[in-house]
């Protein structure tokens, strides 16, 4: 059995899909993020930096007591190692899979989420913030759009890179993606993925719906909380 904590954020989806493609069983524990409960003891004992997901496995391959794992890319590159699945064996395939499993932590990821908070939680809207980011994040999607032309995944065969940008792009599909003929082979990654069995039951699974403002509890845990010393 695996533990996960979760909130429905693309990271926190990134988990959940994972687990499911792999047919895991694990248990949910909800991590309010906007209430404070990243901040709770029990969590950092698992998650020192505060952050959603993190998993527990209670039955690691080596016997031994269970494991904890904070950091979406870590948890998908330890799930697939643990279970032998959704990540090639082979060093030209890892190779693959393990740069564009890079390229969504150090770009997809933080500069979607940049655009997210100027174009849409931050109080002040800075017109210069939100066009460097929403532009950067075009180029991301522009780069994704030209990898994909020619393979039907990132890296070939449907992998832990594909699990790990997928939330994050659909997310931003209606916002960056608003013209279709511009990335058609995005959109058709984006369908293809859509329809998987396990990416179905992940966003199925319950969760309070995401408000459309923030109020000032929400704020100071996600923006205003500084790490203590």
């Amino acid at each position: 059995m695996i533990d996960l904590y979760y909130w429905q954020t693309p990271n926190g989806r990134k988990a959940s899909i994972m687990l499911e493609e792999l047919e895991l069983p694990y248990k949910l524990l909800p991590i309010n993020i906007g209430r404070g409960d990243q901040f709770k003891p029990e969590f950092l004992a698992v998650s020192p930096n505060n952050r959603i997901p993190a998993i527990v496995d209670h039955a690691p391959a080596d016997g031994g007591a269970p494991i904890s794992v904070f950091e979406s890319g870590a948890i998908l590159v330890y799930l697939a190692d643990k279970m032998g699945q959704l990540t090639p064996r082979d060093v030209r395939g890892r190779n693959e899979v393990t740069q564009w499993l890079m390229w969504q932590m150090g770009g997809v990821g933080p500069m979607f989420g940049q655009v997210n908070h100027f174009a849409v939680y931050a109080k002040e809207k800075i017109p210069y913030a939100i066009e460097r980011y929403v532009n950067e994040a075009k180029r991301l999607i522009g780069v994704l759009n030209t990898r994909l032309a020619d393979r039907e995944y990132v890296a070939g065969a449907y992998s832990i890179a594909d699990i790990a940008s997928y939330p994050w792009i659909v997310s931003a599909r209606e916002r960056l993606i608003n013209e279709a003929a511009a990335y058609p082979h995005v959109v058709r990654w984006l369908d293809a993925i859509a329809a998987r069995p396990a990416v179905v039951r992940a966003y199925a699974l319950p969760s309070e719906p995401q408000p459309a403002t923030l109020d000032d509890e929400a704020r100071k845990h996600l923006f205003g909380t500084p790490s203590k010393p």
